[in-house]
């Protein structure tokens, strides 16, 4: 694409990466254990140690193009439809996400395809020494994020990525992904998540998220809450940055097709997305007006390869279909207002009454607000099969249930040790006409996958 890249003119102050071919790797040497080694594993926000960390490695940011996207609820879906996009448009396309469903090397891709391992290694390796330079310094190692953002930018830069769609991990203004200067930013639908370290208002939450609007550059969001929206207009408003708010009128049709997929409408013209949620063409239409925007800088990005690009995207765990004999759906819920929206889908899945039984698989993270994740499905969901989730912040199942029934004291509910276990014993239960909704964890998916193959 170096034509391309020529045609939008010179890229100031940006170095190209420095070349590892030849760097030796040893074989014992885990990179994954490395990131995730316990003593790093912290949230501390902050951009310094991350810019260290980067300087440190020859700044392959500065050889990058990116599209930033931050929001509580969406950010993943809207990135993948729009690194489809930008790949059905020909482009070499990065996507950083988090966190992954089933392999690590999830979280960095290139083209759909995840790191290889050789690179996974390779890069790592580099980002030690340059931590390890970072720990000397400065007193601080960079934390498990800081690293896993710039392995990802160090494989994107040494692969010639053309553009790089960068989730945040947490927040915004202070998330170690903001030290990149982006073409275009993306803020999805804002709700309470992280109140601890992002503040317990909407418009405290969204003045963190808006942290990642840059000066001159072109944000788009969606309707937010009044409050919440505020803090965005405020935000471009300073920077001298054009807003773009999609607006939910513009979004019709929405259906699930017989073919499982949505069929929605926006602005009067027709898509299709196998991304089945209800709330899926809300991230659509942001991905979509990414898309345009960066067309209207000079990306050549056509009509054809925005309608393909959602057509094609895919997103593990977010109102996945796992059987049909019976439903199972698998959705990462974890929030209240993911938990509304997931709701909102389920109602329009079960308008006629049909699908018999409704079973929920359930485990939550004990910072969550478990009584609102579980409220919107009291009504829907006839049994609850319960578990602990594999993560240290796990609300155990017996409390989980204790809630369950301090909400409803009728409520049907029984306890596991794990997802697995809790999985397999409703699928072993269901009648081919019921339905399994497994949520309330993201780190629980990968096993509640695998449990609903298996059986």
């Amino acid at each position: 694409m170096t034509l391309f890249h020529k045609r939008l003119g010179p890229i100031r102050g940006r170095r190209r990466a420095p070349s590892i071919r030849g760097t030796l790797c040893p074989m014992a040497f885990d990179p994954i254990g490395y990131i995730n080694t316990p003593r790093w594993q912290k949230v501390s926000l902050g951009l310094e140690r991350t810019r260290w960390l980067l300087d440190e490695l020859g700044c392959p940011d500065r050889s990058l193009r990116f599209v930033h996207v931050a929001g509580t609820n969406g950010k993943g879906s809207t990135c993948a439809c729009l690194a489809s996009i930008c790949c059905a448009a020909g482009l070499r396309t990065g996507l950083f996400t988090s966190p992954y469903i089933e392999r690590f090397e999830e979280r960095i891709r290139v083209n759909g395809t995840d790191i290889p391992s050789d690179d996974l290694l390779a890069h790592t390796l580099a980002v030690k020494r340059a931590a390890e330079a970072v720990e000397r310094a400065s007193g601080e190692h960079p934390t498990e994020f800081e690293l896993m953002c710039a392995v990802a930018l160090l494989h994107f830069a040494r692969i010639g990525c053309d553009i790089c769609i960068m989730e945040v991990g947490l927040g915004g203004r202070l998330d170690s992904t903001n030290v990149i200067q982006p073409d275009v930013c993306a803020i999805t639908r804002i709700g309470y998540d992280h109140t601890a370290l992002l503040g317990d208002t909407l418009s405290q939450i969204a003045r963190e998220k808006a942290g990642i609007i840059k000066p001159g550059v072109p944000c788009i969001t969606c309707m937010q809450p009044a409050d919440a929206l505020r803090a965005i207009e405020d935000a471009c408003a300073r920077a001298k940055s054009p807003l773009i708010i999609t607006d939910p009128a513009d979004i019709t049709g929405s259906r699930i097709a017989s073919d499982m997929t949505r069929a929605f409408t926006y602005q009067g013209e027709a898509f299709s997305t196998r991304l089945l949620g209800a709330y899926q063409p809300e991230n659509a239409a942001i991905a979509i007006e990414c898309a345009r925007t960066l067309r209207s800088l000079g990306w050549p990005i056509g009509e054809e390869a925005v309608h393909a690009g959602i057509a094609r995207a895919t997103w593990t765990g977010r109102f996945e279909v796992l059987g049909r004999d019976p439903l199972i759906i698998v959705d990462g819920a974890h929030n209240p207002d993911g938990a509304a929206a997931l709701a909102a889908s389920l109602d329009e899945l079960f308008h006629d009454g049909a699908h018999g039984q409704r079973y929920g698989v359930v485990g939550v993270l004990a910072d969550k607000d478990a009584t609102a994740i579980i409220s919107p499905h009291l009504s829907t969901l006839d049994r609850f099969y319960l578990y602990e989730p594999d993560n240290p912040r796990a609300l155990p199942a017996a409390d989980l249930a204790a809630l369950i029934k301090d909400l409803d004291a009728d409520a049907e509910v029984r306890t596991f040790r794990a997802a697995e276990d809790a999985m397999r014993v409703a699928r072993d239960e269901a009648a081919p006409e019921d339905s399994i909704i497994a949520f309330g964890s993201l780190y629980s998916i990968a096993a509640v996958r695998a449990a609903a193959r298996a059986s």
